[in-house]
């Protein structure tokens, strides 16, 4: 709470930071401004439980629209709007995601547009003087820009050091900031340098649950740069692109599996397991009730819908490999349905 009271005036005191710093040298932070604002975009889509705001940010990455930002709850809607910053709207498509690092790719249908290069991203070290771009608390609607807060690199470490205090996916490495990003919409916006050099993602709110202090962090680019080109390659997709495809003769079921999943009652239902039959695959690979399937091989799942879905181009005998969320630890598992199963 005291992070969410303070960031307005943090904001303000940022502002006022960077017109000086223009001032006194130039305008190089008005110049980095002005090339950087166009790469950031403002996300509008679900909201969450408890009143989270339906709204983050996100980066542009090609001229033909392919967007990175958070995978978070925004995107859990079949109506995603993307705002650039000259005030176009855009409906976009989730093209893919991967949970691992909490991090999903948009495309929306345009062209010309300006972006970041991946491979022109940067690192740093501690102590270099950074500007994050973010849609936090929802301030630009139209074609205003996106918020622009000062800061410092304090530290780049590993979530994983931290186990058990931050509820999060991602254990690798990010940049610790000496800046309050971590506010509502800020999730997906750009970390750069004072010349405008992508540095890093900025992430999802964590508070520690230790000293319910939160962390202001963005993910490096280089963390993200693979799941990317996977993602725009063909893999974690959300939906199969070509149709028709074939099915097999016999396809894979879940019974088949020896998995129940919890009743499909809403829209797009999280595909929780709900009971595990003895003796089936499921059981013998590990699968336990109030798992959270993600993961179909290289197919993301979002609902209960889009695994029978996708077992039905899966034959009965094949080997799949599922991926799921316990707590907030990811498994992957093998399994394979035989006659001894029956």
């Amino acid at each position: 709470m005291m992070n969410r009271i303070l960031t307005p005036l943090l904001l303000i005191a940022a502002f006022a930071a960077t017109a000086c710093a223009g001032s006194m040298t130039g305008g190089p932070v008005t110049d980095t401004l002005d090339r950087v604002q166009p790469n950031v975009v403002k996300i509008y889509g679900a909201g969450g439980p408890r009143g989270l705001e339906p709204y983050q940010s996100g980066v542009l990455l090609s001229a033909e629209g392919h967007i990175l930002t958070a995978f978070s709850y925004v995107l859990d809607t079949d109506y995603i709007t993307v705002t650039l910053l000259d005030g176009r709207k855009f409906e976009a498509k989730l093209l893919g995601a991967d949970p691992r690092i909490e991090v999903a790719v948009l495309k929306i249908d345009a062209a010309d547009l300006p972006h970041f290069e991946l491979n022109d991203a940067v690192e740093v070290d501690p102590g270099t003087r950074v500007l994050a771009v973010s849609n936090l608390f929802g301030v630009a609607a139209g074609n205003e820009p996106a918020s622009v807060q000062h800061g410092v690199v304090s530290v780049k470490t590993r979530l994983a050091a931290r186990r058990g205090a931050f509820e999060t996916i991602y254990r690798g490495p990010v940049y610790v900031l000496d800046v309050a990003t971590n506010n509502p919409g800020a999730a997906g916006g750009a970390l750069v340098t004072r010349r405008g050099e992508l540095v890093g993602l900025l992430g999802k709110e964590l508070r520690n649950s230790l000293n319910n202090t939160w962390l202001n962090y963005a993910l490096p680019i280089d963390q993200l740069r693979e799941s990317v080109e996977a993602i725009r390659a063909g893999r974690f997709l959300t939906e199969r692109q070509q149709q028709p495809q074939n099915k097999p003769d016999r396809s894979l079921r879940l019974d088949l599996l020896g998995i129940v999943l919890v009743p499909d009652v809403l829209q797009r239902t999280p595909a929780y397991v709900d009971q595990v039959r003895a003796a089936s695959p499921a059981a013998e690979a590990g699968i336990r009730p109030d798992d959270l399937v993600l993961l179909l091989g290289e197919r993301l799942i979002r609902s209960c819908h889009a695994l029978r879905e996708e077992l039905e181009y899966v034959d009965f005998e094949d080997r799949v490999r599922l991926t799921v969320l316990r707590g907030r630890d990811l498994l992957e598992m093998a399994l394979q349905y035989t006659a001894e199963n029956e």
